[in-house]
């Protein structure tokens, strides 16, 4: 049947999703930040109960891989693995810029880009660029983005920008070819990559699978107290 609960908790966004052979059957997400952790097993239980089902009955667990907050990564993550540990069903992880930039195809046209966006500190943002059969053209990076950002590819033709780094992107990068879709992180596109992966038993290793963090996340002391993290 590959009942799927799909988890998204790479942004402030916490977005629980159930998919049955790739179509949606129940959607939840809170817009609030940090509630991943008080919030997250609550919002699955709810869905599951509005859906009629039970977690024994789930085929596989997707998780958004990452990059994103450290937090609520690794929240989102240690729920999925033991949704799949306690149930020994299969863990699937879905990159999350590929999620945000499966958003996107119901506005494709030809000739066109898309680079999902997420925020990070100050004007550098963690993107990746792909074409409009979204084949890949850039790995995941972390960029610092300017004036001149991206040009290779608003020279060519329409480019997507889509992600929570949008609107402080969009004040700084002008292009009669850009276009900006103030859509984010959602549980429904991870669902949905994750199901052909499941089909091509595309699974994670439960033992050592872990967060793209894309960098090494820091704890910075206490500038009051140096004692205290």
């Amino acid at each position: 049947m590959a009942l799927i609960l799909s988890i998204d908790t790479a942004v402030s966004v916490c977005s629980v999703s159930l998919h049955r052979k790739g179509q949606l059957l129940g959607l939840l997400e809170l817009h609030q930040e940090n509630i991943h952790a008080q919030r997250l097993m609550p919002a699955i239980k709810t869905l599951l109960d509005q859906a009629g089902l039970e977690s024994k009955q789930l085929d596989a667990v997707a998780v958004s891989e990452g990059p994103g907050s450290y937090t609520g990564l690794r929240i989102g993550v240690s729920t999925a693995k033991g949704f799949a540990f306690a149930h020994d069903i299969p863990l699937v992880s879905v990159g999350t810029l590929d999620a945000l930039a499966m958003q996107v195809k119901p506005f494709l046209e030809g000739g066109v880009f898309i680079i999902p966006m997420i925020d990070a500190r100050r004007m550098e943002v963690y993107c990746k660029v792909f074409d409009g059969r979204m084949s890949e053209i850039e790995s995941v990076r972390p960029v610092i983005v300017d004036e001149g950002s991206f040009e290779e590819y608003l020279e060519k033709g329409t480019v997507y920008f889509v992600g929570d780094a949008v609107k402080k992107v969009s004040e700084v990068l002008q292009h009669p070819n850009a276009r900006y879709l103030h859509l984010t992180n959602s549980a429904t596109s991870v669902g949905e990559i994750a199901f052909h992966k499941f089909e091509k038993k595309e699974f994670s290793d439960l033992a050592y699978f872990e967060p793209n963090y894309l960098k090494e996340f820091k704890v910075v002391k206490s500038k009051k107290n140096p004692l205290m993290l």
